[in-house]
């Protein structure tokens, strides 16, 4: 799961980044309004933590083009401002929650996990196809009952295509969900074949019917 930090003060998105990446969530960090907005423009993430207070503008106008654009980034709002108004606007806006600083990260953590699920999963922690099922908060898989190994890579690629079941993902949507801004600075995206490759391996020996299928010439899908 990708989240982005939209927060000024460097310390306090750095001890949340390094929280939320024991967490498996990829994590990356805008500092400013402009550097925020160039992020959205080009990538989507599965929860956005807003900062309403940054040095070249008003965290809440982001919001505001993030629903113009209509996109489905989970939004929670963190700032120091307890303002009942802030709250209300944001919430008005769009946001999906709030949270005042100083704030405890296991809360923090809590408040996305509940978001993403509440977004993709419909408020369930199980998530099952047939004789797939997931738990999200253990992080375990089980085909028939019997659990399978996955490394952090193959779960969170398993998740987000659950997550966007019957849509069409292109490498590069994959490749950028897995590595981020990373995923730019790449010669190609052959770690997308290979991270799809070993998931659909470790399912299909475990007896699981092979929900991934290939797009030629696009990239793949889930089936269900």
């Amino acid at each position: 799961m990708k989240i982005l930090i939209i927060e000024d003060e460097r310390e306090l998105a750095k001890s949340i980044v390094e929280y939320l990446s024991e967490e498996n969530y990829l994590c990356e960090v805008a500092a400013t309004f402009t550097e925020a907005m160039n992020k959205i423009d080009v990538f989507n993430y599965d929860c956005i933590l807003l900062d309403i207070t940054l040095p070249d503008g008003n965290g809440l106008k982001i919001l505001e083009e993030l629903k113009k654009e209509n996109k489905q980034d989970g939004v929670i709002i963190i700032s120091a401002k307890n303002s009942v108004d802030d709250k209300i606007k944001g919430l008005q806006i769009g946001a999906d929650d709030y949270l005042t600083k100083p704030f405890h990260l296991s809360e923090l953590t809590a408040r996305i996990y509940s978001l993403i699920r509440r977004k993709q999963f419909n408020n369930s922690n199980i998530v099952k196809q047939d004789e797939l099922e997931i738990d999200l908060l253990a992080k375990n898989v089980a085909v028939n009952s019997e659990p399978i190994a996955l490394t952090k890579k193959e779960f969170d690629l398993l998740i987000y295509f659950i997550g966007n079941k019957n849509r069409v993902l292109s490498k590069s949507t994959l490749a950028e969900h897995l590595s981020g801004d990373f995923a730019d600075m790449l010669d190609n995206h052959d770690f997308v074949y290979a991270h799809v490759k070993n998931l659909k391996k470790k399912l299909s020996d475990a007896g699981c019917e092979q929900y991934i299928k290939t797009v030629y010439g696009t990239g793949y899908k889930w089936e269900g």
